[in-house]
């Protein structure tokens, strides 16, 4: 009898339904569209939405009285029939609010009217223009608003019922790192994010692991250590550390990592024995690069981080002919280095970084090794690598 009791168990545990939680995790792949090139963006997105799971209009702001401002207004074309179709594929269309305005968010959120009054606008808008949710994007948060944000994330998660709700933070790395060689100051411990409840109140937690600069001192010295140009859009290695770090307290269910399709020029100064000091210039798409590269008879190369590069010294002609000869990508940065160490002055040359189609296939690589939600992709403009879409083709699995 024990024998067909157990048989009919085993049997049993085949059809019976199997939670969501012990489901296997799909990979998550979102991207925002910036309002300032929705033509070109939606697009350049439009053929591929079955590529993504979710997209995000990144177009609202926050006026100074509180209300916000649809930069992009997306109650005209090419929006509308963009998310037209993005709802019939099923894709989740979730628009950002950011603001980087520190003293604003301070005002709105430390005082409990025009915080509720917030979090009611922003529920409002998601229902009446049948969004599936809400990205909330507040930068350049003051420390002694860490709380008052926890409590706006409560109040907006209680109220927005099934819609979701999405939140783009900064990046965190262990101190030990971020200051290393100095000396870590009395505040470093003060963060006006607090990671369990953002990991309680936001079903989704997009971390910005771009625009790294020089937020990584350990990472820093290693390559200044061996004579490398060191300045990523986003290394891997950096950001792995702060996937690591910022887990402890949020789920890897919910975290997506940034990936940015933008690149840095930078004015660099070359002193003694291999040392330079970076000054960021701009920010820009690969099609900016290429062609610059090939006027100055450069071939890029791919950096031991995975994201390309290139140096060269400007010329005072704007409208020089592609030069028929090629150099090496850090023909410039060489040189510069030679000749301030041989006669203890500094020199200057131009030093050129993005991410390409394979750096975006390596980051998704390490989100998946890492076992979190997926990427988030900043931007799609129709700028980025147009190889990005053969990359994207078939990750959501």
């Amino acid at each position: 009898m024990m024998k067909y009791i157990y048989g009919f168990l085993c049997a049993l545990l085949f059809v019976l339904p199997v939670p969501a939680s012990a489901a296997a995790t799909k990979f998550e792949v979102t991207g925002w569209i910036p309002y300032w090139r929705a033509a070109t963006g939606t697009a350049d997105t439009m053929p591929n939405l079955s590529k993504l799971t979710e997209v995000n209009p990144f177009v609202y702001t926050i006026k100074s009285d509180g209300t916000l401002l649809d930069n992009g207004k997306l109650d005209e074309e090419p929006w509308v029939s963009f998310i037209a179709e993005a709802k019939r594929q099923k894709v989740r269309v979730i628009p950002t609010i950011m603001t980087g305005n520190s003293e604003l968010l301070h005002k709105l959120l430390s005082k409990q009217k025009s915080r509720i009054a917030l979090e009611d606008r922003i529920t409002a808008l998601v229902k009446e223009k049948g969004f599936d949710g809400i990205d909330i994007d507040f930068e350049g948060k003051k420390a002694e608003d860490r709380i008052f944000f926890s409590t706006f994330l409560k109040g907006l998660y209680q109220r927005m019922g099934k819609k979701w709700v999405m939140c783009t933070i900064e990046t965190r790395i262990p101190n030990a790192d971020r200051y290393y060689g100095t000396t870590v100051p009395p505040d470093a411990g003060k963060f006006a994010n607090d990671l369990k409840e953002i990991n309680k109140y936001c079903d989704r937690v997009r971390i910005m692991a771009y625009d790294q600069q020089n937020i990584d001192l350990k990472l820093a010295s290693k390559y200044a250590s061996s004579s490398q140009l060191y300045a990523p859009v986003g290394d891997p290695a950096w950001i792995e550390k702060v996937v690591n770090l910022m887990a402890k307290d949020i789920k890897k269910s919910k975290i997506l990592i940034g990936v940015p399709t933008y690149g840095y020029e930078h004015d660099v100064t070359a002193y003694a024995n291999n040392e330079y000091i970076y000054d960021i210039l701009w920010t820009f798409n690969p099609g900016y690069a290429i062609p610059l590269a090939a006027q100055y008879g450069v071939t890029p190369e791919r950096t031991p981080w995975g994201e390309m590069a290139f140096t060269y010294v400007p010329t005072a002609a704007s409208t020089t002919p592609p030069i028929s000869v090629t150099t090496p990508a850090l023909a410039a940065s060489g040189a510069a280095s030679l000749i301030a160490t041989a006669v203890n002055t500094n020199r200057t040359f131009r030093y050129v970084v993005w991410p390409d189609a394979q750096s975006i296939q390596q980051r998704i690589e390490l989100a998946k090794k890492l076992g979190v939600r997926g990427i988030s992709i900043f931007k799609l403009d129709g700028g980025q690598d147009p190889n990005i879409w053969a990359v994207l083709q078939g990750v959501k699995k």
